[in-house]
């Protein structure tokens, strides 16, 4: 049952691919159990590793206000964004995500072939602030945190939102550390768009990468929600 798991979901570890077969058949076994079978049979996560990068200076406007406190008590309380690009057989892509921490949920996304392209970092901007709440005073606002990138960085970004229940938030330069959640999120998402969904040989980008994010949301448990999806975990304690 691992091995067919494992076909189907190349970039599971034996974390996940034992709470899948948990809740397919009721079992009881500990992961280190699912960790010494997946070891004996050549099971192996396929995801990439990443090198220690030296702190970079942060940034004097917008200074990082969260500093590692990523506990989130309710929806939109510390949202995240970032942009990555990805790589398919029409070209590469540029594509920007929001993601509440509070149920790392992907709130917005957008994407764009065209180099350089402003438009993606506008469109998520513009959902968040159509999900804000109707009386803004009333309410804490919502952290908004970006690594230093020229887009967020901008005059006109911030002008976009200056006027909204938004209080900005920015990673040291050259810093991912500083935004874990999304940086973490980025790398395991890459690798199932590539390897479960098909994405470097596809020809409806668009396609694939909004049935991504509705299995994410949706259909994809993860250890930091006690595997539980986003939306499970956030529907589950009322909200």
């Amino acid at each position: 049952m691992l091995k067919e798991l494992h076909l189907k979901h190349k970039t599971w570890g034996y974390h996940r691919l034992a709470q899948a077969i948990r809740e397919d058949t009721g079992w009881k076994f500990s992961d280190n159990l699912a960790h010494k079978c997946c070891k004996q049979a050549k099971i192996y996560s396929l995801v990439r590793h990443y090198k220690y990068r030296k702190p970079g200076a942060e940034s004097i406007r917008l200074p990082n206000i969260v500093q590692g406190k990523w506990i989130a008590k309710r929806p939109l309380q510390i949202v995240v964004s970032d942009m990555t690009i990805l790589k398919t057989k029409k070209g590469n892509y540029e594509w920007t995500l929001l993601v509440d921490t509070f149920n790392n949920e992907i709130i917005s996304h957008a994407f764009s072939a065209r180099r350089g392209d402003t438009g993606t970092y506008y469109k998520c901007l513009a959902d968040l602030i159509r999900m804000l709440p109707k009386k803004q005073k009333q309410t804490a606002p919502t952290v908004l945190h970006t690594d230093q990138g020229a887009v967020y960085s901008s005059m006109a970004f911030y002008e976009a939102h200056r006027y909204y229940n938004i209080k900005r938030s920015m990673s040291r330069g050259g810093t991912p550390t500083d935004n874990p959640i999304i940086e973490a999120l980025n790398g395991w998402i890459k690798d199932e768009l590539y390897v479960d969904f098909g994405l470097k040989t596809t020809n409806d980008v668009s396609g694939v990468l909004n049935k991504y994010v509705k299995y994410f949301n949706n259909k994809r448990s993860a250890a930091a929600l006690g595997y539980k999806t986003p939306i499970q975990y956030k529907t589950e304690l009322g909200f």
